[in-house]
């Protein structure tokens, strides 16, 4: 009787274990898809802004021409026939576009559509037409044929992104400046080709010829400075921290503090670098330079605590074999633990410098909000960044900043991928597990 009782509650007990072991197992997977759906719905998500992003933006890196055959005529050009580039810089090159363009439409007569019908011309013509002619002044009193960038509001029209089913009032584009358009097109003279000029060039008020070279020279001086300044600096800070300073209340003072600093909004150190480098030291305004000191601020902590977590994860034995084979500590940092170390130091600090790419708010503090046309070419020269560059054209009224802001932001999210993507390849190729 008493073998019939232990069974039956051997049997219950078994019975409950398995089933508290059912329920332990379902609620692990639900955790398991759970974890997963947040995966793939911030996937999505990322797959929805990089292709809104991508839609809005594409259409930047084309560009829209106009095939004009322009007489350089010398009268206009050189007329005192000096050859001097003083004088070829100030001729008046869009009276020759002008020119052009009526005799493809003589019926233009008056002074308003004259106007009108040069609207359809980007301002850039001229600046095309000033360096064929500097290039190669041979061509004065020459007809030359020559490919002009077409206004932004034509090329939103090639574009897709103008509509003519509006009321004259409700658009840019009048109805005369339509019909010259539609009459170049049935000519053959419109096309459209990769906008290099994107990649290349400055700044710019006409939407048409702005690029984001500037900004791409400013961050890449901006970042060089910031690698240089904090990768040392931060590297030498974390070895005397981790590996020779003594553990007291000062050194667990400056850890906290550190720890802070990599917390502290961007635009604090923007605010520091205003009150220090430029009212204090005196140093350029808008330069890479300063700007770079700036990230550099922001970047150190970063670096700092990444360099400290590579060195600690480093094995005591190392240290040990090293120590017992009669190496100095100095010897067994360099020699030994910083050489293991290496990848993850190298993943936090481009992780860092990511993280400097994408900042805005301290740069514009320092002044690197300015309107720059000229690239920089040096650190020295006045300048923007990549991400103040999409702020400055997100502000701008005209629809054609809109595709240029977007295109400006895949730039810069395809830069930050790739350096989020570098970091994650040092790590896994030259990654030790012990």
């Amino acid at each position: 009787m008493s073998h019939l009782v232990v069974s039956s509650d051997q049997a219950q007990s078994d019975a409950a274990y398995r089933k508290r072991l059912a329920a332990r197992q379902r609620a692990e997977t639900r955790f398991k898809a759970y974890g997963m759906a947040a995966i793939l719905l911030a996937i999505a998500a990322l797959v929805v802004l990089i292709g809104a992003i991508a839609v809005r933006g594409y259409s930047a890196l084309l560009t829209t021409e106009l095939a004009l055959e322009i007489s350089l005529e010398r009268d206009v050009i050189d007329p005192d026939n000096t050859g001097k580039t003083e004088d070829l810089l100030q001729a008046d090159y869009n009276s020759l576009v002008l020119a052009s363009l009526m005799k493809l439409f003589p019926e233009v007569r008056s002074r308003s559509d004259r106007r009108a019908i040069l609207k359809i011309v980007s301002p850039g013509a001229a600046d095309a037409l000033r360096n064929l002619v500097l290039a190669d002044p041979s061509k004065i009193g020459k007809t030359v044929a020559v490919a002009v960038p077409a206004s932004d509001d034509i090329d939103m029209l090639v574009k897709g992104h103008t509509r003519r089913d509006v009321p004259e009032s409700d658009r840019r584009l009048s109805d005369k400046q339509l019909a010259w358009f539609d009459r170049l097109q049935a000519k053959g003279l419109v096309s459209t080709r990769f906008n290099s000029r994107f990649f290349t060039s400055g700044d710019s008020r006409e939407p048409e010829l702005a690029g984001i070279g500037a900004s791409l020279a400013g961050s890449a001086f901006a970042l060089l400075i910031t690698l240089l300044l904090s990768f040392p600096l931060g590297v030498a800070a974390a070895i005397y921290l981790q590996e020779f300073a003594p553990k007291n209340r000062w050194t667990d003072l400056i850890e906290v503090n550190i720890n802070n600093l990599a917390a502290v909004p961007s635009i604090v150190f923007g605010l520091l670098g205003l009150a220090v480098f430029l009212n204090f030291f005196g140093f350029p305004r808008s330069a890479p330079l300063v700007g770079g000191m700036v990230l550099a601020l922001m970047t150190l902590p970063t670096v700092i605590i990444a360099a400290r977590a590579a060195m600690l994860s480093v094995p005591p034995s190392i240290r040990e074999a090293a120590v017992g084979l009669g190496a100095s500590p100095l010897q067994v940092v360099i020699h030994h633990v910083l050489p293991l170390a290496m990848p993850g130091i190298l993943t936090g600090s481009i992780i860092g410098m990511a993280r400097a790419l994408g900042e805005t708010a301290p740069l514009l503090m320092i002044g690197m909000v300015a309107f720059v046309v000229d690239i920089p070419a040096s650190p020295m020269d006045p300048a923007t960044a990549l991400p103040v560059q999409v702020y400055l054209w997100a502000d701008s009224p005209e629809r054609a900043f809109v595709e240029k802001t977007a295109a400006a932001t895949l730039v810069l999210l395809v830069f930050l991928l790739a350096m989020n993507g570098l970091a994650i390849f040092l790590r896994k190729k030259f990654e030790r597990r012990w």
